[in-house]
């Protein structure tokens, strides 16, 4: 979000539901327990509700957070001391003065030194099925709505409101504890996705009118430093994600143009990217490259290397990028994989060789439909001259694309066919 926008009560409210929602949510659930989760996520919820009407009439305050943490608080201990459940909460909150800010951030084990983090490993526990585990630190900590959480899981809606309800469901029964200490290596994947699937929604948004959502760029490779300090976590997998993260958030501001418009990565202005985080990741990649291990965000920053070291868009060694999509599919299989790889292969070889590799891949149930799918394949049959195929795949991605910065991207591709 870019300054001017912040500065209205309206932008600053959007700024912190996506800063600084989950570790809302988080702080106060330490507080007043996991059994009342859904009542904590309400209360943040109100609390930025009332922000809107507070800070349009009475001004932006000082402290914004400490703002929405005090109101959203003081709803919570309302309804506690209406429902009778306050001497039981008593112990788990300190009351905070008007004039205060939040009480500093718990610490479990001495090392993991964020009250957000430690949530994340609570929903990550092992007990939940990895997909509610997921679905579920989207919802509360990450604030993703049910439709964007299922772009990104490749899911039904139905499926996620499922997924987040058996999981909430498992905190109010007490099956999970948020002061015990975690299973940091059990649990240590399960939030490596999560971080990941918060920097791609960043990267690019599944909802709104921006695609690109710096802050939670931001807010995935804060949390994911963070890992690193902590002896489990500072693994081989670990340093390829935040290599990832980094060298992906070097051509954040090259992504749009001024207008807000999409550029393809062979119209972006390889002089504005971000050399700094481009060798910060290079040097987190040789990092990770230790013990053997190779996870898919070895491969996808091995990548993403590949893209940032190219010195323009013709001389990428597509070839290369084709083999690690190879070796990812081997490691994690998937149509997406497939897809990628045929993109890459038709800059290597034309466009027909990536029309060619996508014989014989057959979508899943949760892919039917999948914009990008449409998208990717109604391009490469526009480059190798079947325009009328072409238009009907691109309509269809048109239709089913979540941004307007991605529609109008394929409202060009369709008008260069002739529709």
């Amino acid at each position: 979000m870019n300054e001017a926008a912040r500065e209205s009560p309206s932008g600053l409210v959007e700024h912190y539901f996506r800063h600084a929602y989950g570790r809302l949510v988080a702080t106060l659930a330490r507080r007043f327990g996991l059994a009342s989760l859904q009542r904590v996520e309400d209360a943040v919820q109100e609390a930025l509700l009332s922000a809107l009407t507070a800070w349009s009439l009475r001004g932006v305050p000082d402290d914004p957070g400490a703002w929405l943490y005090r109101v959203a608080f003081n709803t919570l201990r309302d309804q506690s001391r209406r429902d009778g459940a306050w001497s039981r909460a008593a112990e788990r909150v300190r009351e905070v003065a008007p004039t205060e800010s939040p009480a500093p951030e718990a610490t479990f084990e001495g090392d993991l030194d964020d009250d957000e983090l430690r949530m994340l490993f609570v929903c990550c526990d092992a007990r939940l099925p990895p997909p509610s585990q997921i679905a579920l630190a989207l919802k509360v900590l990450c604030g993703f709505s049910v439709r964007e959480i299922a772009l990104r899981l490749l899911t039904t809606e139905a499926n996620v409101y499922k997924r987040v309800t058996r999981a909430r469901e498992a905190l109010r029964e007490g099956a999970l504890d948020l002061d015990a200490p975690p299973d940091v290596t059990e649990r240590l994947p399960a939030v490596h996705a999560v971080l990941y699937l918060l920097f791609n929604e960043g990267y690019c948004a599944a909802s709104g009118d921006a695609l690109v959502r710096r802050e939670l760029c931001e807010e995935a490779l804060r949390l994911a430093h963070i890992l690193l300090r902590h002896k489990g976590c500072d693994v081989p997998e670990t340093r390829a994600l935040v290599g990832l993260f980094h060298l992906q958030s070097a051509r954040l501001s090259t992504r749009v143009d001024a207008a807000g418009e999409l550029l393809t990565l062979a119209e972006q202005d390889r002089t504005q990217w971000d050399r700094e985080e481009i060798l910060l990741g290079l040097r987190w990649l040789h990092a990770s490259a230790e013990g053997g291990v190779f996870s898919r965000y070895h491969a996808e920053a091995a990548i993403a290397a590949e893209h940032a070291l190219a010195p323009s868009f013709d001389a990428t060694r597509w070839e290369e990028i084709a083999e690690l999509y190879t070796l990812l599919d081997r490691r994690l299989p998937s149509p997406l994989h497939a897809l990628n790889r045929a993109v890459a292969l038709a800059e290597a070889r034309g466009a027909q060789a990536g029309i060619d590799s996508l014989e014989g891949v057959r979508l899943p149930p949760g892919l039917a439909g999948y914009y990008l799918w449409d998208a990717v394949v109604g391009d490469l049959l526009r480059r190798a001259g079947h325009p009328a195929q072409a238009i009907a795949y691109l309509e269809r991605a048109s239709v089913a694309a979540p941004t307007e910065a991605e529609r109008a991207l394929l409202r060009r591709r369709i008008a260069s066919c002739g529709g």
